[in-house]
C-alpha cells in the first residue's frame, strides 16, 4: 500500500461538527476498501484567496492515508460527487510526518508574544498636523482657461 496526504476543503456554511461528518465517512470509505487513515487534522474555517463557488471562506481538513490506489479513486469519486467539497487534493509521499502539521505549527507560533512586545501600537490618529490654511475663496482665485473652453 502507498501513502498519501490528503487535504480537501469543505463550504464555509456547514458547521464543525458536518465537517468532522465528512471526515468519518471518508475515512469509512478508505478502510472499506482495505487502508488505513492515520492523522486527521481539522485546520478550521480560513479565507481562500480567490473565491471557489462562490464562496470566501472554508473549512480545510488534513489525512494521512496508507491505502491501495483504488481506495483513493473512490474516496475522490465521492468527493466530486459531494455538494459540500469545495476543492480536494491527495499527494503521494514516501513517509508521514511526525507531530503537527506546517499549518498546525503556524497556528502556534501566532500565539508567541511578538519581538518589538514593548513598541506601542502606532496609528495615523495619533500625527495631529493642526488646522489646514485657509486657501481663500474660491471666486477670488483667477480661473484657467480649459483646452475644450474656448
Amino acid at each position: 500500500m502507498a501513502l498519501y496526504e490528503h487535504v480537501f476543503l469543505a463550504r464555509q456554511d456547514i458547521s464543525a461538527q458536518q465537517v468532522d461528518a465528512l471526515v468519518e465517512q471518508y475515512k469509512g470509505v478508505i478502510e472499506a476498501n482495505g487502508g488505513k487513515v492515520g492523522r486527521i487534522e481539522n485546520w478550521g474555517l480560513k479565507s481562500l484567496t480567490y473565491r471557489i463557488k462562490k464562496n470566501r471562506k472554508a473549512h480545510y481538513a488534513l489525512l494521512d492515508i496508507d491505502a491501495p490506489a483504488a481506495a483513493i479513486q473512490e474516496m475522490e469519486r465521492q468527493m466530486r460527487i459531494s455538494e459540500d467539497v469545495l476543492r480536494y487534493m491527495t499527494i503521494a509521499v514516501e513517509k508521514h510526518e511526525d507531530g503537527p502539521s506546517a499549518m498546525m505549527q503556524k497556528r502556534d507560533r501566532d500565539d508567541r508574544p511578538r519581538r518589538d512586545g514593548d513598541r506601542p501600537e502606532r496609528s495615523f490618529g495619533d500625527r495631529d498636523r493642526g488646522p489646514r490654511p485657509d486657501r481663500g475663496d474660491r471666486e477670488d482665485r483667477p480661473r484657467r482657461p480649459r483646452e475644450d473652453r474656448v
